[in-house]
């Protein structure tokens, strides 16, 4: 893992240093250009395959060198004190635990209005979706349940980069979708225990809801499941 003195060379530092800090609704901040559209085709090449709908630990995907190079700028400490400094706050002692989410592009997926894990402090969401496949399903900072009272939405593309942080009203979701999407979920939590748990419990919800696993059930012999 870098150090905090050693300078991002694919993270743009700059432009998440210059952008501002909104509080409407709660503590977040956009960042239109982390990543530079120089790399672009050989990160999304290398970026790991959603293989249905929800999160995934990184763990149980597959990715190749030049994401994984992003993924370790995420996790560095230099990265950390950059997310500190936005919101004066010290994670020295907040492990980061990392989830991809998406859809591979077969269903009408939504993220319903909610907030982060209370055990999270601060989250960091990295867009890694190709193109954005309409105007539904951006990503939303909601004031409220209502999906349609939201201060702020972007569609989470290559680069685009939200952070805010957590508390009971930072709620955030999006209308149904249909369209390959990615994103990169970094949360730094209160205990290593959580940094490691959260991806590997998110990856067992995903693959318990996969319609894959759905369809072999179904076409299973029936004395497969007989009490």
């Amino acid at each position: 893992m870098q150090d905090e003195d050693t300078p991002l060379t694919i993270v743009n530092e700059a432009a998440i240093a210059a952008a501002e800090l909104r509080h409407d609704p709660y503590d977040y901040c956009f960042v239109d250009d982390a990543l530079p559209q120089s790399r672009k085709q050989r990160v999304l090449d290398d970026a790991p395959v959603i293989p249905g709908f929800g999160g995934y630990g990184l763990a149980d995907l597959e990715y190749g060198p030049e994401f994984g190079k992003v993924v370790d700028e995420l996790l560095s400490d230099r990265f950390r004190s950059l997310v500190e400094r936005k919101f004066d706050i010290d994670l020295g002692k907040c492990p980061p635990g990392v989830v991809m989410t998406g859809d591979a592009g077969g269903h009408d997926d939504e993220g319903r209005a909610h907030p982060d894990s209370k055990r999270a402090i601060v989250s960091v969401l990295v867009g890694f979706s190709r193109e954005w496949p309409g105007d539904r399903g951006k990503l939303k900072v909601l004031r409220a349940d209502d999906r349609d009272d939201f201060a702020f939405e972007y569609a989470p593309e290559y680069g685009k980069m939200l952070m805010f942080r957590v508390c009971e009203h930072a709620r955030h979701g999006f209308l149904p979708q249909r369209g390959r999407r990615a994103s990169l979920e970094l949360s730094y939590v209160d205990s290593d225990r959580r940094a490691k748990r959260d991806p590997w419990r998110r990856s067992w919800s995903a693959y318990a809801r996969s319609p894959l696993l759905r369809k072999a059930i179904a076409l299973a012999p029936r004395r497969f499941f007989a009490p």
